[in-house]
């Protein structure tokens, strides 16, 4: 019995093509670190709030959630803040293969961490953009959105990252996103335009 059996090179083809025109479909892990109260959660949540509204696939890996069930036990040295951070990354690429867009607003404070994330994503071929949500640290200890700096400057806590503990902002991240002076929805909107530029939203 004889027939025509399509080419693989035909059909890797549509599927790049179908790719292209469905930001929908396409996974990437969106890493926003920044300082304490830099705002991270709350413009993941809002960028997720409209991306899910436009049918995108998203989840949120927020870092104080991740801290209570996926990393409960680990402390705040700089081993157990890399163990955190990979652990995320792990996750973060699994979903992100699998078409969802991962927002990550996770501090990562060590560049080193940040790093051995992206080479997990960049050794499977998954999209990986590091947003640095750079929020000057005087500003973030207005907001003060958990009490920490407070806490720190009276003594009740140490090791708060960018006070008493380093803060390696990003050399060269994908977006610098500054907040101060804007409202959330105009930061919101900038990192969308940015997943839009890509292919991605």
């Amino acid at each position: 019995m004889t027939g025509h059996t399509p080419s693989r090179r035909g059909s890797v083809a549509d599927t790049a093509a179908a790719r292209a025109a469905a930001p929908c479909e396409r996974g990437a892990t969106v890493w926003l670190t920044g300082l304490p109260s830099a705002g991270k959660s709350t413009l993941a949540f809002a960028l997720a709030e409209r991306l899910r509204a436009e049918g995108h696939k998203v989840e949120v890996l927020d870092g104080d959630e991740i801290r209570e069930f996926l990393s409960k036990g680990l402390g705040f040295s700089r081993e157990d803040r890399h163990t955190n951070v990979t652990r995320i990354g792990f996750v973060a690429e699994k979903l992100a293969a699998n078409g969802v867009k991962v927002l990550a607003p996770v501090i990562a404070p060590f560049a080193d961490s940040r790093a051995a994330v992206r080479e997990r994503h960049d050794a499977n071929g998954t999209v990986f953009l590091e947003v640095h949500v750079a929020t000057p640290v005087e500003l973030c200890a207005q907001r003060d959105v958990k009490g920490l700096y407070a806490k720190q400057a009276a003594g009740e806590i140490s090791g708060l990252t960018g006070v008493d503990d380093p803060y390696e902002a990003p050399e060269s991240p994908e977006l610098r996103l500054r907040t101060q002076g804007r409202e959330v929805a105009d930061s919101a909107a900038e990192l969308h335009a940015f997943l839009s530029d890509r292919g991605l939203a």
